[in-house]
């Protein structure tokens, strides 16, 4: 997946602790990726679904080219849906449901 950080251009330190703490506590702190975001929340898996879809609908792929121009557009949604229903003070469990339900519509789109 790739390495896409949804953090704003110039963000101050958000100070230490790493991924472990609620990084969901005020805003989407400098250095949080997608990647990481997909790995908090667990929903690794579900997006896998996703994309398996979209490559199936797509006939497969042939390269690793291919296989960027199906899944980068998804990424690219799903992290515009992150910045636009992301709150204030929204836990992970908050950004799980976040998560999970954008891919929930996603894939009942593709069905």
């Amino acid at each position: 997946m790739p390495d896409q950080n949804l953090s704003k251009d110039s963000c101050p330190e958000t100070g230490g602790g790493g991924p472990a703490r609620d990084v969901f506590q005020s805003e989407i702190p400098c250095g949080m990726t997608l990647e990481s975001i997909i790995d908090l929340t667990g929903e690794l898996a579900h997006l896998n679904e996703l994309v398996m879809l979209h490559l199936e609908k797509a006939g497969g792929f042939t390269s690793p080219q291919s296989y960027l121009t199906t899944v980068t557009p998804i990424l690219d949604l799903l992290e515009a849906e992150i910045r636009m229903r992301y709150r204030a003070g929204m836990g992970k469990n908050g950004m799980k449901l976040l998560v999970q339900d954008w891919i929930d519509k996603e894939i009942a789109a593709m069905r």
